[in-house]
């Protein structure tokens, strides 16, 4: 296992993980619904103006949530690492970081801390991609083991 970690390329910081694909496919389908709605709001003969305008919010609102949820990253840098994740963000330091994990079945990575707690990293998950998590996950691994003191 220790063989596998050493292989692992560490990647140039600053270094962004997002899973990309499943961010695409939700505002893709954010916008195909907001004007899918307008459309219908515009179209539809007999509606007043404050019916219209509910189908537009309507889309506006089902965009904004989609959009929040294609939110969360990890991005990596010199001093530590920040997860945002859909409604909360967090910077950690690179020390605070005990253990990068991706367990199967897991939906996205988890960092143990040094606190004893665990953070979901929901900006690596392998839903869509999953290879793409998997080797984003080590390549995270390697830089908290490259940049953490062992002891």
């Amino acid at each position: 296992m220790t063989d596998q970690t050493d292989q692992t390329d560490v990647p140039a910081l600053p270094v962004t993980f997002r899973p990309s694909r499943t961010r695409a496919v939700l505002l893709t389908a954010g916008a195909a619904i907001l004007v899918v709605l307008t459309v219908i709001a515009l179209l539809i003969p007999g509606l007043s103006a404050g019916e219209r305008l509910s189908f537009i919010f309507t889309g506006a609102l089902l965009f904004g949530v989609l959009a929040l949820l294609s939110r969360p990253k990890v991005v990596a840098d010199e001093s530590g690492v920040t997860v945002v994740n859909i409604a909360t963000s967090r910077r950690l330091e690179w020390a605070e970081i005990v253990q990068v994990n991706l367990r199967p079945g897991d939906p996205w990575v988890f960092l143990n801390l040094s606190d004893g707690t665990s953070l979901p990293a929901m900006g690596i998950q392998p839903g869509i991609a999953k290879q793409r998590a998997i080797s984003d996950a080590r390549a995270l691994r390697a830089l908290a083991e490259a940049r953490t003191p062992q002891g």
